[in-house]
């Protein structure tokens, strides 16, 4: 035995514990460990069952993802799971917490399953751009069936252990001591002689399945629909159907080819980048984990407007009272009858209990008494993009807010600092910018002001992750991270539009490149008005977009935008007045219009991006390249099987993207495109961003 895999009996049951902290990650010393121990337990006479747990928090929670790319070791999961195949004693996996990716296989490798009713089981490999490569895609049709297996392999969300259990994926669901009742259950399959059930050897699913191979084609099309662009399910659907068309051990060999060929891709690195970016963006050098924390136990929002309404909705999800504040009575109505309409709508459509959205809508208390903040441990201000008023906002907060209070601004593009200054409690105060829909959207900014305090950040981070949120540290500066990206690359999308090119190709391109949507979409959604309101008050122009604005051309919301909508569709239609207005403003810029190709779209819009991000690195505003893609990927709808716009950069290679900005600068197509410093820097050395983010000098 070893270090992390203890072997001990009770009676005639071999128990093999796992204590691997912190999730008992299938790593070479485990699995080294259990073939050892399996082993020991098969040749002893005394024993006459082996009982599979882990110590800790939870079961195994899958692979060791730092392995991949690396030498295999031996034993590999496989051969693990081929002296369980072999083993003449039976084999009970006793589960809790989660039993993900190669745990669950490891689970389903073993005669009998137990778990605790809190346990959740899954293969979320997909998320990463791959596929059970340890028999997962073989056995687990065997027991729940083709269509719950496709479901589960290429969705990679868990399900509950009751529902496993009714699933036929486990045996029996305790609430008792786990070790006790899994030892027990070992020693009732002893005593009851019963037979060695090996999941390989369950057919009649199969069987069924084989003649209905339209069960194939159709799931083939769903996820073609619903994760657009990616390899990996259409590889866990071949892998599946290889149960169906061959026996265990060829279609195990099947399942290890795909797998190879999906572990090879880009988009594997791609996702597996954005899996150790995400962790990453989580830690702030200077902020160390064990940082105090404040209290926050009651919120209070300020603003019942869009993002008002769906910050107060995403603290309600996570069961905090929150106390929703405007001085309009008739917005606060407004916003709380979108609210209730949310809700009442999650209900129907199964997504909430109905007492689940009564309970939520409970937790928010409407109010015009500006008063009511004081109670508040975190007060959100979410008014209009007005300097003045939010400084007039947290002037009064400053006085009527609780000691210890974090004081947090929602805006999407103001100088933080400006705000804090005006409340005389800068160390309290924060922005914490939300992405509408605030109670959807995963991504959360947090915006470090010159004065804010480590346990206001601490904090933050923490309350991130408990609604749900997707936290990035980001600086203070005009429009933070992502919104001073987004700056750039509409610079070229509307560029785009003066040289020649028209709405619904500019967003085409860019959505065939995996984008959720294009920019002019994504403006039409978001409503053309907020730009035009920034626009005017700071005095600057946009023609094409002023245009369609002086017409109430604001969108979605007015039935028309960039593009049309019948009938309040939110289906995007093309527009001869549009067109109209782009053709005769581009004509006053550059005369004579030109074709512009998909490549050359898609191509210089991402280069804005990229260098935007290089600048913003540049100046410290973010801590990481990778903290962009996170912004990126969570909160702009970049796709996630391409990494976000720093890993594309560095998958093109520096000396590449330097060269073919430099040519666009030349070219006249923008300041925005004049290479960053950092990109000549990093392009000269033979370096990329990755470089960066690993301390690699720079």
């Amino acid at each position: 035995m070893n270090d992390v895999v203890r072997y001990a009996r009770e009676g005639g049951i071999a128990v093999l514990t796992a204590d691997n902290p912190p999730v008992n990650a299938l790593g070479h010393p485990v699995r080294a460990g259990l073939k050892v121990g399996l082993e020991r337990a098969i040749a002893e006479p005394e024993v006459q069952a082996i009982v599979i747990l882990c110590a800790g928090r939870t079961f195994f929670a899958g692979a060791d993802i730092t392995e991949f790319g690396k030498p295999p070791k031996s034993p590999s999961l496989r051969e693990v799971h081929e002296v369980m195949d072999s083993s003449p004693k039976p084999i009970v996996a006793g589960i809790h917490g989660t039993a993900l990716g190669g745990g669950l296989e490891t689970a389903l490798a073993c005669h009998y399953r137990v778990a605790v009713s809190s346990a959740k089981l899954g293969l979320p490999e997909v998320k990463l751009g791959i596929l059970p490569g340890a028999g997962g895609t073989q056995r687990l049709p065997r027991l729940v069936g083709i269509e719950k297996a496709i479901e589960m392999i290429c969705s990679g969300e868990p399900i509950e252990a009751r529902q496993a259990r009714e699933l036929g994926l486990l045996c029996a669901v305790v609430e008792e001591d786990l070790a006790e009742t899994t030892v027990a259950f070992a020693r009732q399959v002893v005593e009851e002689e019963r037979p060695l059930v090996r999941v390989r050897d369950q057919d009649h699913l199969i069987h069924e399945a084989a003649r209905r191979q339209e069960v194939f084609q159709s799931a083939r099309e769903h996820y073609a629909r619903t994760k657009r662009g990616m390899m990996a399910p259409q590889h866990c659907i071949a892998a599946v159907q290889a149960t169906t068309e061959m026996d265990f051990e060829a279609g195990m060999k099947r399942e290890r080819e795909l797998f190879e060929e999906l572990v090879a891709s880009d988009q594997s690195k791609a996702l597996r980048h954005m899996f150790f970016a995400e962790r990453e963006a989580a830690k702030i050098p200077d902020v160390p984990r064990d940082t105090p924390r404040r209290e926050v136990d009651r919120v209070a929002v300020l603003g019942a407007g869009t993002m008002g309404t769906g910050i107060a909705m995403t603290f309600a999800n996570a069961g905090f009272p929150v106390t929703l504040i405007d001085a309009d009575e008739a917005a606060l109505e407004r916003g709380m009858g979108n609210i209730n309409r949310h809700y009442d709508q999650s209900a129907r459509k199964g997504r909430l209990s109905p007492e689940e959205a009564t309970t939520r809508i409970g937790l928010i208390a409407p109010t015009t008494d500006s008063g009511a903040a004081a109670e508040a441990d975190l007060v959100i201000e979410a008014v209009f993009e007005d300097m003045e008023l939010k400084k007039k906002i947290f002037g009064e907060l400053g006085k009527t807010a609780k000691e210890g209070a974090i004081l947090a601004t929602n805006t999407s593009t103001l100088d933080v600092n400006a705000i804090a200054k005006s409340g005389k409690r800068a160390g309290d105060v924060v922005g914490l910018h939300f992405f509408s829909p605030a109670h959807v959207m995963k991504l959360l900014e947090v915006v470090r002001g010159d004065r804010t305090e480590k346990d206001v950040l601490a904090t933050c981070f923490a309350l991130a992750r408990r609604v749900g949120k997707v936290p990035v540290l980001a600086g203070v500066c005009h429009g933070f991270i992502g919104n001073r990206m987004l700056h750039a690359y509409f610079d070229q999308a509307f560029r785009l539009l003066y040289e020649g090119a028209l709405p619904h190709q500019v967003d085409k391109a860019l959505y065939d490149f995996g984008l959720a949507m294009g920019p002019f979409q994504m403006s039409d959604l978001a409503g053309l008005d907020v730009s035009w309101r920034i626009r005017q008050s700071q005095g600057e122009e946009e023609p094409i977009a002023d245009r369609l604005c002086e017409m109430g051309r604001f969108g979605q919301k007015t039935g028309a935008g960039y593009y049309r909508y019948r009938n309040g569709s939110r289906t995007p239609l093309p527009d001869e007045t549009v067109t109209k207005i782009v053709e005769e403003e581009g004509r006053k810029r550059h005369g004579e219009r030109r074709k512009i190709g998909s490549e050359e779209i898609v191509e210089r819009c991402l280069l804005a991006l990229v260098n935007e991000g290089a600048r913003i690195l540049e100046e410290g505003i973010a801590l990481r390249a990778s903290d962009i893609d996170v912004v990126y990927v969570y909160g702009y709808g970049f796709p996630a099987w391409r990494g976000g716009p720093m890993f594309w950069a560095d998958q093109q290679g520096l000396g590449t993207v330097r060269d073919k900005l430099a040519a666009c600068f030349e070219a006249d197509r923008g300041e925005v495109l004049k290479p960053a410093a950092l990109v000549e820097k990093l392009a000269g050395e033979g370096r990329g961003f990755a470089d960066l983010d690993k301390g690699d000098g720079g």
